[in-house]
């Protein structure tokens, strides 16, 4: 007799799936997801998401800013339409600006919020129904600064992720009887092109060896999620093996 297929019907939904740990947790999901759709504002680095996602599963590309709330309403309309269910929402998305609170322009906290805050608030609240459908599961890619902000020049960035953890915590509380499960996994530094950049900001030498690898992140986030479901993951905090 036939095994049943466990990704039969199972839909995804990454943002920030252009590259770092967007596109790692992409690929992993499309090995256990029937349909998996792809978030991200370069349409060239998100085909390359998917020529490599599309091996296991069928993919949907979105190259759109999720900062625009219009953007919202076709991807939305689309799940519901074509799927009536989401089983994983993973944000992912995110920005970074890094500057001494003497110096920090308000226009990069009002940036870092609506990117980092209220884009993942908003999908996640349009969802919702979807995720309910399902009984589905919310991850967070987090920051370890949500944590701690015991480092200079990263006040409004931590701010942004002390809030998107708080949004986190609280729809924990919400959803549960509804069968939602929220995960949040805060990072250390991770081979990404932001911590690239981060790196050559801070004038220190680049060694992605030394952190994290999106696939760590990806590895973990999935068997997070397919835990049984008789448990729920909560909080997962992760850094590299290497202190540096």
């Amino acid at each position: 007799m036939r095994e049943p297929n466990p990704a039969a019907g199972r839909v995804a939904l990454i943002t920030g799936a252009s590259s770092g740990v967007g596109r790692a947790t992409a690929v992993s999901l499309s090995r256990v997801c029937e349909v998996v759709h792809l978030v991200g504002r370069d349409a060239v680095r998100l085909g390359q998401t998917a020529a490599a996602a599309t091996k296991f599963s069928k993919v949907i590309e979105w190259s759109i800013d999720l900062i625009v709330e219009d953007n919202l309403e076709p991807l939305v309309r689309q799940l519901e339409e074509s799927h009536g269910r989401l089983d994983i929402l993973v944000h992912s998305a995110g920005v970074f600006i890094q500057n001494p609170l003497e110096q920090a322009k308000i226009q990069d906290l009002d940036h870092q919020y609506t990117a980092n805050v209220r884009a993942p608030y908003l999908l996640t609240q349009r969802l919702l129904p979807l995720l309910a459908a399902a009984q589905g599961q919310v991850v967070f890619i987090n920051s370890s600064a949500a944590v701690t902000a015991k480092r200079p020049e990263i006040g409004q960035y931590a701010a942004s992720k002390h809030a998107l953890k708080a949004i986190a915590d609280s729809l924990r509380e919400e959803v549960n009887s509804k069968g939602i499960r929220v995960l949040t996994v805060y990072l250390g530094r991770t081979a990404t092109p932001m911590q690239e950049a981060i790196h050559k900001l801070e004038g220190r030498a680049y060694t992605p060896e030394t952190l994290l690898q999106p696939d760590d992140i990806a590895t973990m986030v999935v068997q997070a999620l397919m835990l049984p479901r008789t448990a729920e993951v909560t909080d997962i905090s992760i850094r590299p093996m290497r202190r540096m």
